[in-house]
């Protein structure tokens, strides 16, 4: 994706600038934006507006197929049939406010109008003559484009391109550079072995975060079930994982794990399903498909299809008698003429129109399926090269850092912390560990990085902060930026603990700052005259004072990195809360990227988090109600909660900072932007019942302890039920409510009766 404006560049080039634009594209007044817009112009308090804009969704009900919605919502359609999409709010301001009638009124009539142009994000216009001879042009900043959307140039005939940047393809090249740099191994991309079973083995176990087209979860858990041997399976697999084709997963892996499950229609369909087992996947089937049972051409093929994936009723119909009777105007024999029943004709072309109104271009998803395979391939075989590429790629997007981050913690990666004498911009390979980007830290600027790594090359290591300060003196370092790189872990490496260099950095940088200006001063320091033996008695020398604590780094850490890095408060009760939350936070943030535009919740879906409480502010509504705003944070980001007054005054007492709690509530999506949790039920992580299991070799083992066993159960009063497990027997047995104990309390005391080994918590 770095590289698109010189594909451009080249192609003006090529054709000769004057016959090259951008396309422009025209933006329409939205339902929010035409509500905020003549607001604005009427002088309607801002505030105002954006309560009123805020009422109306974001996506369209189901029912209404395009806007104007305004009229829907506000009930000025006039039909009853549409009365289920009022909203009761807006309504009542209509009827009560005249202001806002007016706005609603106008608001309702500009929906849908055009507001602005702009550059279609990838597309371009390569004309055979200069392009002013055909379309008229505009001036968008420094681009022209033309003043014609995409549809009209296609109408006119013009040719126009998507140029399309692709971040995985940078993930790649760069995966590549860092095996280099770390293993000295050239991979050659492009010729990989694609029948690599170790490869589809990996995709088969639905680990599959950061390959390309396959890291959802849902698309996570189709892999699992599908288990892909060859590329053909990955291909189809991308296929039909989606809306429509989605009908056709449970026949489709039926007939890949039995091949007596599979069954045609009509002999003749069988070279052209096979690969598919029995399914129709592909626009390129469809064609084939009329091709030779009917005897189309290559051309009439093409329009058939096309009719179909563009939902042409009417060229469908026509097209159903061609294909079973056959057009000899056209040419076209028909199924019947090629010894075909016609209700199995009939049967073919139904099969055919109800799939192909959602078939892929089978061309297109075999290039999705190289690139997914290419990173499945080097997340195979060099996974460290491969996350620290990835993490590169997204540096500017904490979330999908702290959800790759988390990925590395399952893979067994090790993250280390950023080090002045290791790494540069992005992410970087030590050792078999990832060590995190420099220009990550806060507040350090790239022209600070450049310096300390040009300086690092030409002089070699860094050996104590006394020396790097010298050595980069004039880089524009200040006391902000030493803390902050003291807070990343940057100086880690000189020995040392942050506590005893955030004691004496503030000391040292004037020391040698103050030094500095005296000799641009021309002034001659103590320094200057004496041997190199004295000044070592002048050296600044760690403190001793110890290392902050685990907490305290990782708050530093987060301070500074946004995210941590060293560890997380969460980790030692990963187990538990991965078991009671539906999803992370990370589920909640609007992306657009490679692999999907928007959040992966929807609105209004109830689900549960767990975290850390790190932020929390109280305010009081109209009606002097408290309520709360709350940062719940967990192992891959940090989402919002808003607590309203009757769950704030159930709760209240567990929205403390630092507190470990379960909050399930509602999704409340915005307009393009992160999304909110409104909270329903908050219960602490100490409150959330789990299960003792005691395992026990024999019952003979199990006897023999046992008395000693309930006295220790009886002394505990708790939440959590007790398990019993035999081993030799596979024997299971639950306590029940009356056996309920306090698992922490009596943790270590059952490890010294039966063994650490033999006691988990879950």
């Amino acid at each position: 994706d770095g590289h698109r404006e010189d594909i451009i560049e080249y192609v003006k080039q090529k054709y000769t600038p004057d016959n090259v634009a951008y396309i422009g594209t025209f933006g329409t007044m939205a339902a929010k934006n035409a509500i905020r817009d003549v607001a604005r112009v009427l002088k309607v308090p801002y505030a105002t507006a954006d309560k009123i804009s805020k009422m109306i969704p974001t996506k369209l009900p189901d029912g209404i197929k395009k806007p104007p919605v305004l009229k829907y919502y506000f009930g000025l359609t006039g039909k009853e049939e549409n009365e289920k999409y009022i909203i009761p709010e807006l309504r009542k301001l209509y009827e009560e406010d005249d202001q806002l009638r007016h706005v609603f009124e106008i608001a309702s009539k500009l929906e849908g109008m055009p507001r602005n142009i702009s550059t279609h994000a990838c597309g371009i216009l390569i004309a055979p003559a200069p392009v002013d001879t055909f379309v008229p042009l505009t001036r968008n900043g420094d681009d022209i484009s033309t003043q014609y959307s995409m549809i009209e140039l296609e109408q006119l005939g013009l040719l126009k391109m998507d140029f399309l940047g692709l971040r995985t393809l940078t993930v790649i090249k760069k995966a590549v550079d860092n095996v280099y740099e770390s293993q000295g191994i050239h991979i050659d991309i492009d010729h990989l072995d694609y029948d690599d079973s170790e490869v589809y083995d990996l995709i088969g176990t639905g680990h599959t975060e950061g390959v390309f087209q396959l890291e959802s979860s849902g698309m996570r858990n189709f892999m699992k079930e599908l288990k892909p041997h060859n590329l053909e399976d990955v291909i189809a697999g991308i296929s039909l994982y989606r809306p429509g084709p989605m009908d056709f997963i449970p026949k489709y892996i039926k007939g890949k794990n039995s091949a007596s499950e599979v069954t045609y229609e009509t002999p003749e369909l069988e070279h052209i399903l096979a690969p598919t087992y029995g399914c129709i996947v592909y626009q390129e089937q469809v064609m084939q498909i009329v091709r030779d049972l009917a005897g189309y051409s290559m051309g009439e093929a093409d329009n058939i299809r096309r009719a179909m994936s563009k939902k042409k009723q009417y060229v469908i119909d026509e097209g159903r008698k061609d294909f079973i009777s056959g057009n000899e105007s056209k040419n076209i024999p028909g199924c019947i003429a090629n010894g075909i029943d016609g209700h199995i004709a009939d049967s073919i072309y139904d099969s055919m129109t109800d799939f192909a109104k959602y078939a892929f271009n089978k061309s297109h998803a075999a290039c999705y399926a190289v690139v997914a395979f290419q990173t499945a391939y080097l997340k195979r075989y060099y996974p460290v090269e491969f996350m620290a590429a990835l993490m590169t790629s997204v540096i500017d997007n904490p979330g999908k850092v702290s959800e790759y981050i988390l990925t590395c913690r399952q893979m067994g990666i090790e993250l280390l912390p950023p080090d002045v004498n290791e790494g540069a911009s992005g992410f970087a390979v030590s050792g078999g560990r990832i060590r995190y980007a420099l220009n990550a830290i806060k507040g350090v600027g790239n022209n600070i990085i450049d310096a300390i790594v040009s300086e690092r090359k030409k002089r070699g290591n860094y050996s104590s902060l006394e020396d790097f300060i010298t050595r980069n003196a004039t880089a524009e370092l200040n006391k902000r930026v030493i803390e902050n790189f003291i807070k990343a872990g940057a100086f880690d490496s000189f020995g040392g603990t942050r506590k005893q260099y955030m004691s004496i950095y503030v000391t040292v940088m004037d020391h040698i700052l103050g030094d500095l200006k005296s000799n641009m001063a021309g002034q001659i320091s103590l320094f200057d005259i004496v041997d190199d033996e004295s000044k070592a008695e002048f050296d600044i020398h760690l403190p001793d004072v110890g290392e902050y604590t685990k907490e305290l780094k990782l708050a530093f850490e987060k301070e500074v990195l946004g995210i941590y890095v060293s560890g997380h408060p969460l980790e030692e009760q990963e187990e538990l809360w991965r078991k009671h939350i539906t999803n992370t936070a990370t589920d909640l943030f609007y992306m657009e990227d490679d692999t999907r535009k928007g959040m992966k919740v929807k609105e209004g879906e109830f689900i549960t988090l767990g975290g850390i409480i790190s932020d929390r502010s109280v305010k009081y509504t109209k009606n002097n109600q408290p309520m709360a705003f709350v940062s719940l944070e967990d192992l891959t980001g940090t989402v919002e909660c808003i607590v309203f007054p009757k769950v704030y005054e159930k709760y209240n007492e567990l929205i403390a900072i630092d507190n470990k709690v379960f909050i399930r509530g509602r999704v409340n999506a915005g307009d393009e932007e992160d999304g909110k949790l409104i909270a329903d039920t908050i219960t602490p992580f100490d409150m959330v019942p789990q299960k003792l299991w005691l395992k026990f070799d024999t019952m003979e083992s199990y006897n023999g302890v046992k008395q000693a066993l309930t006295n220790i159960l009886n002394e505990s009063d708790g939440r959590d039920l007790v398990v019993i497990y035999i081993a030799s027997t596979r024997q299971k047995k639950e306590l029940g409510d009356a056996m309920t104990v306090d698992a922490g309390d009596i943790k270590v005391r059952l490890e010294s009766l039966i063994g650490a080994d033999n006691v988990r918590v879950v």
